[in-house]
């Protein structure tokens, strides 16, 4: 991702992002919608309450660190070593729960490592899951759950995580370290995720998925505020699919995710920008910085 289209001009690239802007409030007050006119619109998203705010730090790729209003950390799809991360991304110290939305190794990444670092719970799909198993993650750690199931990811916490549709493939090229001789294993079927925290906002991430008719369903279903796309094109939906994508959802917010990773993700901020209808807040941080929803 260039400067250009990942922050504003005197915004730290690793800085921490405090978005304050109120946008529902002044639209309230104001009378006035706030259409997407900047390559990135990096605004305080709607629909947290007063409770506190869900802290989100890019960390490249698909992947996302969450600090919950409650305190919990979440990795998703934490490939930690792509190369938009930042240089601190394998730094971590402490995880509650990570949450992987299909097998491939740019989203699969360091979970491993991480949840026995840290003793994190794993949640993904009920095969995936069982594979984690077999690499050293106990079972009594893993949530493997299907699509359409809601899970209580922490056992005595309020949060819930919503399996939902994805439109991708899912499979681990597995080498085994004593025999050397590869193997390809399904991971089951891709998903994505709702994530509804403890004071029931609820944020959506995509995972890797193309266009489907079912979106504007699922969001009259289950009304996420805020939804992590993908928009690199190529191997998942494009930015003018992903924009159409964020309407179906019904979403105030959307941040892009899956792109500028590799020559092939040409899908960019800019043409998501265009694309995205302008009653919906943009939210594109660059690696590294955070954001508050």
């Amino acid at each position: 991702m260039s400067k250009q289209t990942c922050q504003h001009e005197g915004v730290s690239r690793r800085g921490f992002l405090h978005l304050t802007c109120g946008c529902a409030l002044a639209a309230a007050t104001f009378g006035k919608a706030y259409a997407n006119t900047d390559p990135i619109m990096v605004a305080q998203a709607t629909g947290a309450a007063a409770s506190g705010k869900l802290r989100a730090t890019y960390l490249g790729h698909s992947a996302y660190r969450l600090v919950t209003p409650g305190g919990k950390t979440i990795y998703v799809d934490p490939w930690l070593s792509n190369p938009k991360a930042p240089a601190d991304a394998k730094q971590v110290s402490s995880a509650d729960l990570i949450m992987v939305s299909h097998a491939h190794a740019d989203h699969l990444g360091e979970t491993v490592e991480i949840a026995k670092k840290t003793n994190a719970r794993v949640l993904a799909i009920v095969d995936l899951a069982r594979y984690l198993g077999t690499q050293g993650i106990a079972a009594d750690k893993l949530v493997g759950m299907g699509l359409g199931g809601t899970a209580i990811a922490i056992p005595g916490d309020p949060l819930k995580v919503m399996m939902i549709r994805a439109d991708h493939s899912s499979t681990v090229f597995y080498t085994d370290p004593q025999t050397k001789v590869s193997t390809v294993i399904s991971g089951g079927q891709p998903a994505g995720f709702i994530l509804q925290l403890e004071n029931g906002f609820r944020l959506l991430h995509a995972g890797d998925t193309a266009l489907y008719t079912d979106m504007q369903f699922f969001g009259q279903r289950y009304k996420p505020d805020v939804a992590m796309l993908p928009i690199g094109d190529f191997f998942t939906m494009g930015p003018e699919d992903a924009a159409l994508a964020a309407k179906m959802w019904g979403v105030k917010a959307v941040i892009p995710i899956h792109y500028g990773t590799f020559p092939l993700l040409t899908g960019t901020v800019e043409a998501f920008r265009k694309a995205l209808d302008p009653q919906i807040t943009l939210i594109a941080p660059a690696p590294g910085d955070t954001v508050e929803l």
